[in-house]
């Protein structure tokens, strides 16, 4: 095949990938086509890159590593509490239900996408793949350092729970004892080193990790759902759990559900972890959109039944809110018994724990990815994977050293480092959106490949509600918390989006005219393409 060929890329080369065009061909070319069995390496090839690590993540393994990362039902447990304050208890839990369909509807757009074009590049790959000739370049530089600074950003938050919760639990035990920020960040420093340490002293075990991951938190789940089921002695009538005006933020209702829905996002984020692996499981045409809509379904039935269960055993809504642990005082009141408390609390940090080398994992695979393709200073220092070790070992000590100097800014202001984390998590859901609004705009069926899975038309909805609700966060974000505003209560969201763009940019212009993108073989796609409708018929 020609270079030129291979240098091709945008939606009007993915149109030659559409099965009507290609069974026109000559039946003497169909017939030598059929003869050729693509395998997974030969599908990256054709996508621009080579197989440099083992496909050894399994079907088990990686919906561990994809739900260990979203984690629903610890990350409603981590940010209910401002819910209560937007609109009490109904707010807290519908808000749940609302922002997992909305996640949802996102994540299946990008399921589809990732199932046309699997790569552990992910969102920038896709729009690099499906982007106009002249735009490219840049669309696909800007998307792939949001992802980065989503995903490093949105890791330091896991970090932060774990610190958080280790010292409300030593608070409850001992409530004269007096947190500084300074010791939450040591906490934080060496969750930080316990956490990445398995991941590059073991990472041929990273998949089972994954695994034993799944399993802890969904046991987890488990017991505290049974523990306070048993030993609940109050009861919230559906009245009381659904009336309105609880909310004490100083918001209409209207609003203070809009910003409760925003904030419960936070629990169902990050389902684009298990793409990034993409070259290390088989078959991840398939698998990705199935690990992907999976977890999401492990997330609603874990996240909603346990909010729903807490909202109706909570005794005391003000004390909840006063609390500095809300989930660590709501399950005092629910169970009555310190030493159950304590234990549960020990479980869910563990869990708050176990779900970070999950996200190392991920953050040093999308970092190797974009150096690969040139997107990163110091490339080839980035792309380099560890031979001895088989992953890429620079990109995951970066992440985690970027996590440690981030935390120092919890040492200055722990509402800037709150206001940035929710500003990362905008970030990573734009990232989503950006090629499906490109796919929409450019027409499905000229940019995406058959593939394994096909929305149809309910793909022209997932493609235009992702752009749409990404600007409505994008907007929701930068509220204030509660009214009337305080230096306390400010809201930092918009200039640090601002200030993210304008550190992107900044790559941009001093190292993005490096940037190169994958090398598109559009003929072995085409083959792809025809070998995937045999298969079918």
């Amino acid at each position: 095949m020609t270079d030129a060929k291979t240098a091709q890329s945008g939606c009007s080369h993915a149109s030659e990938l559409q099965v009507e065009d290609i069974i026109d061909a000559s039946t003497d070319i169909q017939l030598a086509i059929s003869k050729v069995t693509l395998g997974d390496d030969d599908l990256l090839r054709a996508q621009g890159h080579e197989s440099v690590m083992k496909r050894s993540f399994s079907l088990l393994s990686s919906l561990g590593l994809a739900f260990s990362i979203t984690n629903a039902w610890v990350g409603a447990l981590s940010n209910f509490g401002q819910n209560l304050q937007y609109g009490g208890s109904q707010v807290a839990l519908l808000s749940i239900l609302v922002a997992c369909c909305c996640q949802w509807v996102i994540t299946l757009g990008l399921s589809e996408i990732a199932s046309a074009f699997p790569s552990s590049g992910g969102q920038y790959h896709f729009v690099y793949i499906v982007a106009p000739e002249k735009t490219k370049r840049f669309a696909a530089f800007i998307t792939g350092w949001m992802s980065i600074l989503g995903w490093w950003i949105a890791s330091c938050s896991g970090a932060a729970l774990v610190s958080t919760s280790i010292l409300g639990l030593v608070h409850f035990m001992h409530p004269n004892f007096t947190m500084y920020q300074w010791h939450e960040y040591l906490v934080y420093l060496a969750t930080l080193i316990i956490t990445v340490i398995p991941v590059v002293s073991f990472p041929r075990h990273i998949p089972r990790l994954a695994s034993w991951s799944l399993y802890l938190t969904l046991s987890g789940f488990l017991i505290w759902i049974i523990v306070i089921l048993v030993m609940h002695t109050h009861t919230n009538s559906a009245t009381e759990i659904f009336s309105s005006g609880q909310g004490t933020s100083g918001w209409s209702s209207g609003a203070a559900w809009l910003l409760g829905i925003i904030n419960s996002m936070y629990c169902f984020t990050c389902t684009d972890g298990v793409i990034h692996i993409a070259e290390e499981m088989p078959s991840p045409g398939k698998r990705l959109p199935q690990i992907m809509n999976m977890t999401m379904v492990i997330s609603l039935v874990t996240a909603f039944p346990l909010m729903t269960v807490m909202m109706v055993t909570m005794e005391d809504m003000q004390r909840v809110l006063s609390s500095k642990m809300p989930a660590i005082e709501l399950l005092y009141q629910a169970t009555g018994s310190a030493r159950v408390t304590v234990a549960l609390a020990v479980i869910l940090t563990v869990i708050y724990a176990s779900c970070l080398p999950p996200q190392w994992t991920t953050c040093g695979r999308l970092l190797w990815a974009f150096a690969r393709d040139r997107g990163t200073p110091y490339a080839n220092f980035f792309a380099h994977v560890d031979r001895s070790l088989e992953f890429p070992l620079r990109t995951t000590i970066t992440s985690t050293i970027f996590a440690a100097l981030y935390g120092l800014i919890w040492l200055a202001s722990t509402t800037a480092f709150n206001s940035i984390i929710t500003s990362a998590i905008t970030l990573i859901n734009l990232s989503y959106a950006i090629p499906q609004a490109i796919i929409l705009v450019r027409g499905r069926n000229k940019c995406l490949p058959n593939r394994p899975l096909k929305l149809g038309t309910c793909g022209y909805l997932c493609n235009l509600f992702a752009p749409l609700w990404s600007l409505v966060m994008i907007v929701f974000i930068c509220f204030p918390p509660e009214l009337p505003i305080s230096v306390s209560s400010m809201n930092y969201s918009a200039p640090i989006l601002v200030g993210l763009f304008l550190v992107i940019l900044g790559f941009w212009f001093t190292s993005g005219r490096h940037f190169e993108g994958p090398r598109i073989d559009w003929e072995l796609l085409n083959i792809q393409s025809l070998q995937d409708h045999r298969d079918r018929n």
